[in-house]
């Protein structure tokens, strides 16, 4: 491990510190990243400036610059100067790195994050005319990544930062950015071969919209610069039947204005690529057209502004509105605390008075009263249990179920009443008939006997005919049987189904 690595790793212990404020990371690591490269940019061959931009990546240390490059203005506390110089570090650092096996890492998620760290923070300095030279800096930081990385000219061009930027309608601004778009382009002769149709066709609309809204010379010259540049490059025919009356435009805004060779050049291009002459009408509703899309796309970037205040209103109701339902919670809980501890106090104050009472009682009346209020509660325990139960199997039933369950129990606790009603009345029946041969509560054994001597008298007075043989026979037959008859012999008191003559229900 060489010097430079131990270096990187104390710095990343130091990042990692929590009690750092965001203005305090910008300072230590604009120091630190500064003496690493000047250390390494001392050396004679390039190799070591090289791993001093690789450790810087392999060890977090560039990311947590990202990080601090996508901060607020609130949280950055003004400091545009040290996290400006940040910036430019970052990208020096990102040209240049070998990452090894990180290199897919490295360029499909690291760099994209670089590039919206460094258009977040020229969007914030736009809004601050005094910012303007610091804001040309981020730019030409964005000018080096471009230079090094064509594969981020689609994201710069399609980046709602650039838009934002785009929608000040600052000519000094605008005249910055035109003229990042002419270095990268001109820095190297393969950066517009390399680029995407795409990312031709993005650029192309951006040169061409600042020509039809803009009225500074500056900004008008130096994108007819860098649209003269791209034709030379590149074959624009098919690209140019977008904007039709392109030369109309340049022929009447832009003549006079002290580029007007480059015009013509343009212009003479422009006219060679035209199969057949268009119609003046034509060319004039294409440049009208043009003019309103650009004021639409102005306004829409405008009306941001208002959406993120809206925005930022509704999440600080949201987070009020949570703040009140997380009080409340708290609140509830407190009070349920305090009914848990005043219910506490006041069973134990209870249990205190009982074991007192108990003191009071007897020795040999201690047990029978623990042994009731043990039923007792048991009483009270099966009580609740059952009820639990009841309305745990009511609920279970469905609601058209509930009125058959509720029918069906009123109609058997009726069937019940009327069976216990009838099982009485038979009860009675046999009971009242049992008294019939037994006699009347109360009847003596004199009353008895002299009701006896009367039934012998009237059977005496009064003999039963005795039957011939084919009557008996007749009666004693399976038909009279069937019947019910009883066959005839000798009727006495002992016979089934005697009864005297004159006696009635209740008489003996």
């Amino acid at each position: 491990m060489d010097h430079y690595e131990k270096a990187v790793m104390h710095l990343k212990q130091r990042m990692e510190d929590i009690s750092l404020r965001p203005v305090d990371k910008i300072n230590l690591l604009k120091d630190n990243i500064k003496q690493f490269l000047n250390m390494a940019a001392a050396q004679k061959d390039g190799v070591m400036l090289t791993r001093v931009k690789s450790l810087l990546y392999q060890h977090g240390i560039l990311s947590h610059c990202v990080t601090l490059l996508t901060l607020g203005p609130q949280r950055l506390q003004s400091n545009w100067s040290g996290v400006v110089k940040l910036g430019s570090l970052t990208s020096t650092c990102c040209v240049g790195a070998v990452v090894g096996e990180l290199s897919e890492t490295f360029h499909m998620l690291f760099l994209p994050s670089v590039i919206d760290g460094l258009l977040s923070l020229a969007s914030h300095l736009a809004l601050r005319t005094e910012c303007m030279p610091l804001f040309k800096k981020v730019m030409d930081s964005v000018s080096l990544l471009l230079q090094a990385h064509v594969q981020l000219t689609t994201q710069v061009l399609s980046s709602s930062h650039y838009e934002l930027i785009q929608g000040t309608d600052d000519d000094a601004m605008a005249l910055i950015c035109v003229q990042m778009w002419t270095d990268s382009c001109t820095a190297s002769s393969d950066f517009l071969t390399s680029l995407s149709d795409d990312a031709i066709s993005l650029l192309l609309n951006e040169a061409v919209g600042q020509l039809a809204v803009t009225s500074d010379a500056a900004v008008g010259g130096a994108s007819v610069r860098l649209v003269l540049h791209m034709a030379k490059q590149l074959p624009l025919q098919p690209f140019f039947s977008n904007f039709k009356g392109l030369d109309s435009l340049l022929d009447k805004d832009w003549r006079g204005r002290g580029f007007d060779q480059e015009v013509d050049q343009l212009i003479s291009l422009i006219q060679s690529w035209e199969s057949t002459p268009s119609v003046d009408r034509v060319k004039a509703a294409c440049v009208i057209q043009a003019a309103w899309k650009s004021y639409l796309t102005r306004r829409r970037v405008k009306s941001l502004r208002g959406v993120v205040l809206m925005l930022q209103h509704r999440f600080r109701a949201r987070r009020r509105q949570q703040q009140q339902r997380e009080n409340a919670q708290r609140w509830q809980e407190e009070l349920n605390f305090q009914v848990c501890l005043q219910r506490q106090q006041a069973r134990r104050k209870f249990h205190q008075k009982q074991r007192e009472l108990l003191q009071l009682l007897p020795a040999d009346q201690v047990l029978p009263y623990l042994q009731e209020c043990e039923v007792r509660a048991a009483v009270v325990i099966q009580s609740a249990w059952r009820g639990f139960l009841a309305r745990r199997r009511v609920d279970s039933l469905r609601p058209g179920l509930r009125i058959e369950h509720a029918q069906q129990h009123a109609a058997r606790k009726l069937q019940k009443a009327v069976r216990r009603f009838l099982e009485k009345r038979r009860t009675a029946k046999v009971l009242a008939s049992e008294l019939c041969w037994i006699g009347q509560k109360g009847l003596t054994d004199s009353r008895r006997s002299l009701l006896k001597r009367q039934v012998d008298e009237y059977i005496s007075l009064h003999p039963m005919p005795r039957p011939s043989q084919q009557s008996q026979r007749q009666i004693s037959s399976p038909s009279c049987a069937h019947l019910g008859l009883l066959p005839l012999g000798p009727v006495t008191p002992t016979t089934p189904g005697y009864r005297p003559t004159g006696c009635r229900g209740g008489g003996l």
